[in-house]
């Protein structure tokens, strides 16, 4: 059973490309950033998220990289999908063509959701909420995925985010998430937005207390301090 979900969900391109990514050793990146290595800061940033300007921004960031990467790992799926932190929407939207996906989605700004229902999507498959606590009934989805969303949360935030994943997802939940280049737990810093750069092997112990099996998987997003990584997280 877990081998036909594997082999579902993650197409042999991306397997090729994991093996190569695991036997690659990276570089340490020079970083101009300010850092805070508080493990767990107080608050997220969150005005950001209502900001108009910070909206025209996500509609371009996932360019040739992440959003053709959910397609690859959506494509032979079918179900219900929950959005994590959709933001404008612009993820749903590129998956509309894929009939077998019935794609919803939610975020905590009700600006971002705004311009969600501007694209057209049905308002009765969106929502305004919190993802540590989400208003889905258990196992209501077959699948979810977020990308570039949950590194930004608190230590606590983080497992209360991934726990809710686990709570309404039935098979598998996939998350996109910056590892530091280093291959350290860098901790909280902040860029545009406060973040935790940490490294692979963190990130999987977090998704391994809420998953029976945790896979990561490149991506071919980059900045100067991390990696793109796909976390792949089966029931």
């Amino acid at each position: 059973m877990l081998k036909s979900v594997v082999k579902q969900i993650c197409p042999p391109i991306l397997w090729n490309a994991a093996v190569s990514v695991l036997k690659k050793k990276a570089k340490i990146a020079k970083k101009s950033v300010k850092k805070n290595y508080a493990d767990n800061p107080e608050k997220q940033d969150l005005d950001l998220y209502w900001d108009p300007e910070y909206a025209k921004i996500l509609e371009e960031w996932g360019k040739d990289n992440t959003w053709n990467e959910i397609q690859m790992i959506l494509v032979s799926c079918k179900g219900k999908v929950l959005d994590v932190a959709c933001g404008t929407g612009i993820t749903i939207k590129i998956l509309e063509k894929y009939t077998n996906l019935e794609v919803h989605g939610f975020d905590i700004s009700d600006l971002l959701i705004k311009k969600a229902i501007e694209k057209n999507i049905p308002q009765d498959r969106l929502e305004v909420a919190d993802a540590t606590k989400t208003p889905y009934g258990d196992g209501e989805f077959d699948y979810s995925y977020s990308i570039g969303s949950l590194e930004h949360f608190t230590f606590e935030g983080i497992d209360d985010f991934i726990r809710e994943s686990a709570r309404y997802t039935k098979t598998a939940s996939f998350h996109m998430i910056p590892v530091s280049k280093s291959g350290k737990d860098e901790g909280w810093m902040k860029t545009l937005q406060s973040f935790f750069n940490n490294s692979e092997e963190w990130w999987y112990a977090k998704f391994k207390k809420h998953f029976t099996v945790v896979y990561y998987i490149p991506s071919k997003w980059e900045d100067e301090i991390s990696f793109g990584r796909w976390f792949i997280c089966i029931k």
